[in-house]
């Protein structure tokens, strides 16, 4: 079966409702990152940043996967799919897609502020209602804190997503600008021949991909073009 590996950010789930991190009307607007998004604000004022974190967990619960999601998870029913995903949500999961990979974290877990990596502390929120307060500990005792990779703090699930990248056959880059690393870097990754399809309604800065099909279009009207063309290839 033909592998396929598909990069998501942020742009593949502003269909559904939820906010961007960046460009106009984006949370960082609201939010300076140095307060809501590194280990540093953290210790500055962790009941700020619980609250922020809280906040996008209960606006998740009122959102549903869109189009760009489902044709997503639907290119299971032909290929082997990886998905490699910057966002914290689970709007990959509900649509269906089983193999994802969440570089920055995943807002329905908690893990321990003194060993955030450790996967033996991290456990599941059991709803979106679920809240993370000052004094709710992990199991070795340390203040819970959002299992969300922070700015300043190592991407472990790197590797694996360089890893999936080996064998595939098409390579899909959904709703990302390519501006954060090491997720932006995955692009030296794709092997030789390959094709690449960019779907961004903005332009996204992007050099020396060969084989790289660029559509300036929302999600969900290129997912539906990429998974005609896909399909093609079966």
């Amino acid at each position: 079966m033909r592998r396929i590996a598909i990069l998501s950010g942020a742009g593949i789930s502003v269909e559904s409702g939820l906010s961007t991190f960046r460009g106009g009307g984006g949370l960082w607007d609201n939010y300076p990152v140095e307060q809501v998004a590194t280990p540093e604000g953290f210790r500055a004022n962790p009941a700020l940043v619980l609250e922020f974190y809280n906040k996008r967990r209960r606006e998740l619960s009122g959102i549903k996967p869109n189009r760009a999601h489902e044709l997503v998870a639907e290119l299971e029913n032909h290929f082997d799919v990886t998905v490699i995903t910057q966002n914290v949500d689970d709007l990959h999961e509900r649509a269906g897609s089983t193999k994802v990979i969440h570089l920055h974290g995943e807002l329905m877990k908690a893990c321990s502020s003194r060993q955030p990596q450790n996967p033996s502390l991290v456990i599941e929120l059991p709803s979106y209602e679920s809240e993370i307060r000052m004094g709710d500990t992990a199991p070795d005792g340390s203040q819970l804190r959002p299992f969300i990779v922070w700015f300043g703090e190592a991407v472990p699930l790197i590797e694996d997503a360089i890893g999936e990248l080996a064998s595939v056959d098409a390579f899909i880059i959904v709703g990302t600008s390519l501006n954060v690393y090491p997720a932006a870097g995955l692009v030296n990754y794709i092997p030789s021949g390959v094709p690449v399809y960019l779907i961004d309604p903005n332009d996204v800065a992007v050099h020396n991909v060969p084989n790289l099909t660029v559509l300036k279009m929302g999600a969900s009207a290129g997912m539906e073009r990429v998974f005609a063309e896909l399909l093609k290839m079966k």
